[in-house]
């Protein structure tokens, strides 16, 4: 059985899309309605850098159609303090500035750990404590995006598993690409698109990221991303989240809607 494949990218504000994915003409306040037309899932970056409110949020989700989900990242200050007692005010502010307005358009929330933190068992294991498994009646799903190698170690995607958090996986230049699945849902970011491709990645790349969400979606990591000796994972139907950031990013939304164009067409 397959799980859902959402493709999508960051942000739907970035100028040079007004001359390569928002039609000529369209006004910014259109630009969100217009994306959530033809992708199915945005990761919003805007909530990593300053707070929001529920106003903000309950406007956000009257722009989209059913069946959309945001993907939120989680406040700086909230995931990237390395003391817990530190993170936790700032960790409950973030939840409580009105996350819960984009009701069943809320997708994942992604903790961006600093690009230099390494694996330490009590100190992640303090941080998952910190997150809640639910916030205003709404079931939460966290995935948590560390650079670093050392979070491939096994102890690290067994307490990532335990707690049903996802370990984000990245096509990054510097960081071993590797997806393992340690949650119900899969959450990758994409940062390998390049200048002068029409669709970002060369055509032989798309096929291949495709062949691996959907294999991710059926809860089976490909041997080119998977990580050894990883505690093993059942098989099973889960929802895959891709975005495509970074990298040329002008060229983002033309590649997701590429990726789930392939998708669709090999389902």
């Amino acid at each position: 059985m397959k799980g859902t494949i959402r493709t999508g990218i960051g942000g739907w504000v970035f100028d040079p899309w007004r001359e390569t994915f928002y039609p000529p003409g369209m006004k910014p306040k259109e630009h969100l309605r217009h994306a959530a037309s033809v992708l199915s899932a945005i990761e919003i970056n805007a909530t990593f850098y300053r707070t929001q409110t529920a106003d903000i949020f309950r406007g956000w989700a009257a722009e989209v159609p059913d069946g959309f989900r945001f993907a939120v990242k989680a406040a700086r200050g909230a995931a990237q303090r390395k003391d817990a007692a530190e993170a936790k005010p700032a960790i409950e502010r973030f939840l409580q500035s009105g996350l819960s307005e984009l009701g069943d358009r809320l997708g994942p929330i992604l903790w961006q750990l600093p690009a230099g933190r390494t694996f330490d068992a009590d100190q992640l294991s303090a941080f998952l404590d910190l997150l809640p498994e639910r916030l205003d009646g709404t079931k939460l799903r966290h995935a948590l995006e560390a650079q670093h190698p050392s979070f491939l170690d096994p102890a690290a995607l067994a307490l990532l598993g335990a707690r049903n958090v996802a370990l984000v996986g990245l096509d990054k230049q510097g960081v071993e690409t590797r997806t393992p699945i340690t949650a119900d849902f899969v959450y990758l970011r994409l940062q390998g698109t390049q200048s002068g491709e029409r669709f970002g990645y060369p055509a032989k790349a798309l096929a291949l990221w495709v062949e691996r969400l959907d294999a991710l979606s059926r809860g089976i990591v490909p041997d080119a991303i998977a990580v050894p000796d990883a505690p093993p994972v059942r098989p099973g139907a889960r929802e895959v989240f891709a975005f495509v950031i970074a990298g040329a990013k002008e060229t983002a939304p033309a590649a997701a809607m590429e990726l789930a164009r392939i998708a669709a067409a090999t389902r």
